[in-house]
């Protein structure tokens, strides 16, 4: 069939067609956003789960949803080599200087002078003047060099310029498991002081399974202070629908063997139905898809998926660590208790501990549960079994 007309896309972050199983989701964050907006305040969201599971898609919709609300929106990816400073200081000019203009209320323009105080605090060669003077406006003071106090101090009167234009602050955080031990204090900080004062303030972390335990050893109240939504694969009518529906806003229906064989190897991953669905439309003659053309986009999904989804995490892994990870393997997706990894490899299980640790880091597994471990990707057992031994 025709692949420009193909409507499954796969891909980091990339929207779906078909955004199935994600109601309560977003229903919740469109009520948080109209709470601050009428001053009664909500609990900021903190979103956990596998990869592919759709984390990042989700924020997307939080973040659409909050510039059509009319809110200042900052979204940023954390672990791609630059602080939490950096990254948000960026991400917020953008949306500071589209506000900018001379007839600009007063906390609008000392919430202007606070973001160039902190961006002095991260870059001291460059400034910013929106093309205001700003000179005799009262504000700054967000390059204290204390992240704390500098990160509260931008949020504060963003926020309060944000809300004297109708909305509020959101930001959005991607891979917030990579984060620093002293940002996210600092972060659950500021969020509880936002809510204490009735800041128009919200934030929104998306991250690995170990996220809630990070955010609860960074601040203990942490475990009150946001509300955890862990982001599963989907259930077999969710997932259906998640692969039918797109086909049929282009008149193509999937026949019935063929749904049974794509949903069963996709295990309701989101990202593994969007895979296997392009791959066997660009397959299939059409007009309808049948077991044959599921067949073959299965393989060819499959392929694709070992060759980048799965490799691209087997080849961060030295030698040692894939070793460990064969071991993990050995138990599916399931988990395996460490000191049984350690067994096979004829290991005490406290000399792997830094192998373990490597390995949490680069986010390729995660602990659920105190002497556990499992990989943070679904399926990720089933490639390293396909994987020839060195």
């Amino acid at each position: 069939m025709d692949e420009v007309r193909n409507p499954y896309s796969p891909g980091a972050g990339r929207p779906p067609v078909a955004l199935v199983g994600r109601d309560r989701q977003r229903r919740a964050w469109q009520v948080a956003l109209e709470r601050i907006e009428r001053g009664r305040g909500a609990q900021p969201v903190v979103l956990y789960g596998l990869c592919g599971v759709g984390k990042t898609v989700l924020l997307g919709e939080f973040a659409k949803e909050a510039r059509r609300r009319g809110w200042v929106v900052a979204t940023i990816e954390a672990g791609v080599g630059k602080s939490l400073r950096e990254l948000l200081g960026e991400a917020l000019h953008g949306p500071l200087s589209d506000l900018a203009r001379p007839s600009a209320g007063v906390r609008l323009l000392r919430a202007l002078k606070t973001a160039t105080s902190f961006k002095a605090s991260y870059d001291s060669s460059g400034a910013w003047s929106f093309g205001l003077d700003l000179s005799d406006v009262s504000g700054g003071g967000a390059d204290t060099g204390v992240l704390e106090t500098d990160l509260s101090k931008l949020l504060r009167d963003v926020a309060a310029a944000a809300a004297e234009e109708g909305g509020g602050l959101a930001v959005l955080i991607d891979e917030a498991q990579d984060l620093g031990t002293d940002e996210l204090t600092a972060l659950c900080s500021s969020v509880h002081v936002a809510g204490q004062e009735g800041w128009h303030l919200t934030t929104a972390l998306a991250g690995l399974p170990s996220l809630p335990r990070e955010l609860s050893e960074a601040k203990s109240y942490s475990e009150r202070l946001f509300d955890y939504s862990r982001i599963e694969h989907l259930d077999p009518v969710l997932a259906e629908e998640a692969l039918a529906a797109p086909a049929r806003e282009e008149s193509v229906i999937w026949e019935a063997q063929a749904t049974a064989l794509v949903l069963g190897e996709a295990s309701g991953y989101p990202y593994f139905i969007q895979q296997f669905g392009q791959d066997t439309w660009n397959h299939a003659a059409g007009p309808s898809i049948g077991l044959d053309d599921a067949r073959v986009g299965v393989v060819a999904g499959r392929a694709t998926l070992d060759s980048g989804f799965f490799r691209a995490r087997w080849d961060r892994a030295t030698r040692g660590e894939q070793q460990y990870l064969r071991a993990m393997a050995v138990d599916g997706d399931v988990g395996s208790p460490s000191g049984e990894v350690a067994s096979r490899l004829g290991k005490r299980s406290s000399s792997l501990g830094p192998v373990r640790a490597k390995l949490i880091e680069k986010g390729l597994i995660h602990a659920p549960e105190h002497g556990v471990v499992a990989f943070t990707v679904p399926g990720m057992a089933a490639f390293i079994a396909r994987q020839p031994e060195p």
